[in-house]
């Protein structure tokens, strides 16, 4: 670490005086971590928040005596943080992780992920969590615009206006992606056209997501299965399971293909991937959607996009927790519009880009 940069101050929120310990201890390997604070509950959490001011702040949300979702909500609208859910393994701690990402949470570590006595063997993982996360800047985010306000448009290639329904709608998105496909896929109708996503998520937690955003969005949302069609009214959410995610065609019909590779674009699985497939297969038909995330993934494949006609979409940077990824499209020329995340349904849908 330079002399000039500052330490990422950490607080941790975790019942388990063990675990505290652990993690703390993990940390303080680290050059460029410090923990500042360490609370056995919430309340104590809150107060060294408030008083300590930290960079980002591990929490988890299964302690006993306290609803950590609540906490962590309490969080988000008074004192906005990066915070990192350090979750228990089970079925409840990742269906508990879930509906943090989608309050807010920009990512989740399962406390055995990494193998090891107490799973914390990984190679750094954790760290990098926390590195990403003290990148993030919140905002305050405005209120949508009114129906009448026209999307701001960009350099990319126009897309003829949509006369008829999109054949398919692909979306990628990453840190802060839960929260930000809850309010797309709460704007599409039940009846959508086959969507499909790739959100940058563990495997461990991606089952526990799509049951999150289906309990609350109109349209089915599923973790996306090999060689299956692709129908009306479902979206499907890659299972972040080291395979990539990808659109066949055949006789007519659109299919999901899941394949082994290497990363693309650093992501296994990868936004880029899935748009150009989505490019090769559906073209002008289809509308590309990029999300919020850290990085440039995505950024290509909505180019591809673009350019086949069909149309795009980057959610704007007032509204994403992350503008990595939607500003390397824009920065390509590759978002035909850019918009918040409560109008992006809308355009999607819309008539005129």
């Amino acid at each position: 670490m330079s002399r000039t940069t500052k330490p990422i101050r950490v607080v941790i929120v975790e019942d388990s005086a063990t675990m505290r310990a652990i993690l703390q201890a993990r940390f303080e390997r680290e050059d460029d971590i410090v923990v500042v604070g360490a609370a056995a509950n919430a309340a104590e959490g809150r107060q060294m928040i408030r008083e300590l001011d930290p960079d980002v702040v591990t929490l988890d949300v299964e302690m006993p005596g306290m609803n950590g979702l609540d906490f962590l909500e309490k969080i988000m609208a008074l004192r906005p943080t990066p915070v990192i859910v350090v979750s228990g393994s089970t079925h409840e701690g990742a269906e508990t992780t879930a509906r943090a990402l989608a309050i807010g949470a920009v990512g989740c570590y399962a406390k055995s992920e990494g193998g090891g006595s107490y799973g914390f063997d990984d190679q750094g993982r954790l760290a990098d969590l926390i590195r990403d996360a003290s990148k993030v800047r919140f905002v305050t985010r405005p209120a949508p615009p009114p129906p009448s306000t026209p999307p701001r448009t960009s350099t990319a290639p126009r897309s003829p206006a949509l006369t008829e329904r999109p054949r398919l709608i692909a979306i990628g998105s990453s840190t802060g992606g839960v929260e930000a496909l809850q309010v797309l896929l709460g704007g599409f109708p039940a009846d959508c056209p086959p969507t499909v996503v790739v959100q940058h998520i563990s495997a461990r937690f991606a089952p526990a997501v799509a049951r999150t955003l289906d309990q609350s969005c109109p349209p089915r949302i599923v973790i996306a299965e090999p060689d299956l069609p692709l129908l009306d009214g479902h979206v499907y959410i890659a299972p972040g399971d080291e395979r990539h995610f990808t659109v066949g065609g055949r006789s007519g019909h659109l299919y999901q293909r899941l394949r082994r590779g290497e990363p693309v674009s650093g992501h296994l699985p990868s936004v880029d991937v899935l748009f150009h497939s989505v490019a090769e297969v559906v073209g002008a038909g289809a509308v590309g959607i990029l999300l919020t995330g850290m990085g440039t993934d995505g950024a290509e494949g909505l180019l591809a996009l673009a350019r086949t006609g069909a149309r795009t979409i980057a959610q704007d940077e007032a509204t994403s927790t992350v503008f990595g990824m939607p500003r390397a499209a824009i920065a390509l020329g590759a978002a035909g519009v850019v918009a918040p995340i409560g109008t992006i349904a809308r355009h999607a849908f819309s008539k005129a880009a």
